[in-house]
């Protein structure tokens, strides 16, 4: 059998692209496929967290995203009604975050890719995964203009996301699966301007939240449990407003604002995949995926774009054997994401904050680090089990009773 390619990547949005062009500056023969044609849009969170913006910096394609005009934001701000928790999202070194037009942000990841010297095919439809014995070997499809092809590799990932076909047809271990918890509908907004803040309202069983995006828009999501998804997608529009209600003075900057575009939106399962296999491997949300509430997606397919290049570098180049190489991708994916996930599907679930959470919270309102660390929480700069660490608890309550001290001795 000739193998044309070293690797091939199914799928070119934000997992697929990084890895295949980080294959293929490491010398790698790599192919690209997608039934896209960019510029295309997807349904997204589009928030890149400052982590995600570190590796577009260290990608050489952060000037690239910037000169495109895209705002950035500087600010995490949670409503929760009673007061507002507004932190800095990321660190001294990666301080802002972007939300991107998902039509500009992927449209640069390919360019990217085909600069690195993948090949790239846009338009082209997937139709078999290619299977010899327990191994995959490659794939079958079809551009719009030519007829079927068949390539092989020596390693195909999966980059097509969460009802991904290479999955499908491999069935990975899932493990850690919960189901959808909450749904969400999206639009853009002229007149909203947001002053570089990521805006999140907390209220009765709803949350909702609004970012800056390309052409002076707006994105405004909002979300509710997803056992009301059914009846609620009857009149989209209609309880996408009512949640908003919830918050007077946002409602009122909403109705002085024009919608630009239809709504979008979704409910996702939260799962993990055993993301590799003989020949195979997944990234972004084929192998992985959370509620949707707190925007880890773009930030995730990054982070297994580099673990899983890496790990399939490490196999193509003999250091180290397959198994081991992508044994390591999916043990630290899976510890990284670990407490996130967690606190995600909690959150999702739009429960009142437990107590404890509360209390927390109400005493971090107003110390600058406490609130700065919340929002470095939610955008994943650190983990959830770093700020909910009882050191880091204790000084929090220990700074508000001596500011309780003060106040009264004054």
């Amino acid at each position: 059998m000739d193998k044309a390619f070293d690797a091939i990547v199914m799928g070119a949005r934000c997992a697929g692209s990084p890895t295949a062009m980080l294959l293929a500056r490491k010398g790698y023969r790599v192919l690209a496929v997608d039934r896209a044609s960019f510029p295309s849009d997807t349904v997204s969170t589009h928030l890149v967290h400052p982590r995600a913006v570190n590796a577009l910096s260290r990608w050489g394609l952060l000037d690239r995203l910037v000169a495109t005009g895209c705002p950035p934001i500087h600010t995490y701000a949670f409503d929760f009604g009673p007061f507002t928790i507004a932190g800095a999202p990321g660190t001294d070194k990666d301080p802002v975050a972007y939300c991107p037009r998902r039509t500009i942000l992927d449209k640069l990841l390919v360019d990217a890719a085909a600069e690195s010297g993948a090949e790239i095919r846009q338009g082209f439809v997937v139709e078999e995964i290619m299977i010899e014995g327990e191994r995959v070997v490659g794939i079958k499809g079809r551009s719009k203009q030519g007829g079927t092809v068949t390539e092989y590799a020596d390693v195909v990932v999966g980059a097509d996301g969460r009802h991904s076909m290479l999955s499908e047809a491999v069935h990975p271990e899932h493990y850690r699966e919960k189901p959808p918890l909450c749904a969400g509908y999206y639009s853009y907004w002229r007149g909203i301007p947001t002053d570089g803040r990521f805006e999140v309202y907390i209220r009765d069983r709803r949350a909702f939240a609004a970012m800056p995006t390309h052409d002076d828009l707006t994105l405004v999501i909002a979300g509710w449990p997803y056992a009301e998804f059914t009846e609620n997608r009857k009149d989209i529009e209609g309880n996408y407003l009512k949640a908003i209600e919830q918050a007077p003075d946002f409602a009122e900057r909403l109705r002085n604002a024009t919608r630009e575009a239809p709504f979008a939106g979704a409910a996702v399962p939260n799962y993990f995949r055993k993301p590799y296999g003989p020949g195979w491997a997944l990234v972004g949300d084929a192998g992985y995926n959370r509620d949707f509430i707190t925007a880890q997606g773009i930030l995730d397919a990054f982070r297994d774009a580099e673990l899983c290049a890496t790990a399939i570098d490490q196999s193509l180049s003999g250091a180290r054997p397959f198994e081991e190489a992508m044994g390591e991708y999916q043990r630290i994916r899976d510890a990284d994401v670990g407490a996130m996930y967690d606190f995600t599907c909690d959150l999702a679930t739009l429960e009142p904050p437990p107590p404890e959470l509360q209390r927390i919270l109400g005493a971090g309102h107003g110390n600058q680090a406490a609130m700065d660390g919340f929002a470095r929480m939610n955008a994943g700069t650190i983990s959830p089990t770093e700020f909910f660490a009882p050191e880091n608890v204790e000084a929090i309550f220990a700074a508000a009773a001596e500011k309780t001290q003060r106040m009264s001795a004054s």
